[in-house]
């Protein structure tokens, strides 16, 4: 897979100078190229396809909007991870800290007035994350990574995962390769505990 995406910057640097002319069907190209990428990021970040559709969708409108701060020093593809991950990153905090202030209201007002239980049944449709990972290990392994803390569930998914490079995952966190290694030696170790106890 990363022998493949050696030609990859050749071809997106190409679509981002006929993007920056004025040429949208360039960038167009490059969401076609890479939303299922990021979506996929998005999710295992955020831990919903809702929220990783909207994140991967504001990331597109954010790279249109900031593209001529784009210097070319990475990869668009790593640029473009790193607003996804950013987005993601802070989805998933508020999401969190919403859940830990928010009460559900044990019952409604109907249109009389009245107050009626409130009950949600769960949608019977399999989400597309279930849909993805039909094998329980392949399931109980992303249970685990799911639950470390984000900054090691970042870098096993990049690395693990999405297999980007040691190189571009340093671009994407901004962080030294040593601190990367690390985290990713850190963030399998937890994995690997937690795929014992289960």
């Amino acid at each position: 897979m990363r022998a493949d995406r050696q030609n990859i910057p050749d071809e997106d640097v190409a679509l981002v100078a006929s993007w920056r002319r004025g040429e949208i069907s360039s960038f167009e190209t490059l969401v076609r190229k890479y939303q299922k990428r990021m979506l996929n990021i998005a999710l295992r970040i955020t831990d919903s396809y809702e929220d990783a559709c909207e994140v991967t969708q504001d990331a597109f409108v954010a790279a249109h909007k900031e593209i001529d701060s784009f210097r070319g020093e990475a990869s668009f593809s790593t640029w473009l991870t790193s607003i996804t991950l950013n987005m993601s990153r802070n989805r998933f905090r508020q999401n969190r800290a919403k859940s830990k202030i928010e009460v559900s209201p044990l019952d409604r007002t109907n249109a009389d007035g009245e107050s009626t239980p409130h009950l949600e049944m769960p949608s019977p449709e399999p989400t597309a994350l279930e849909q993805l990972e039909r094998s329980a290990f392949h399931e109980r392994l992303l249970k685990c990574i799911k639950a470390i803390s984000i900054e090691f569930r970042e870098t096993i998914i990049l690395r693990d995962l999405q297999d980007y490079s040691y190189k571009e995952i340093c671009a994407i966190l901004d962080l030294r390769e040593g601190t990367v290694k690390s985290r990713l030696f850190r963030a399998r170790d937890m994995v690997k505990d937690c795929l014992k106890r289960g």
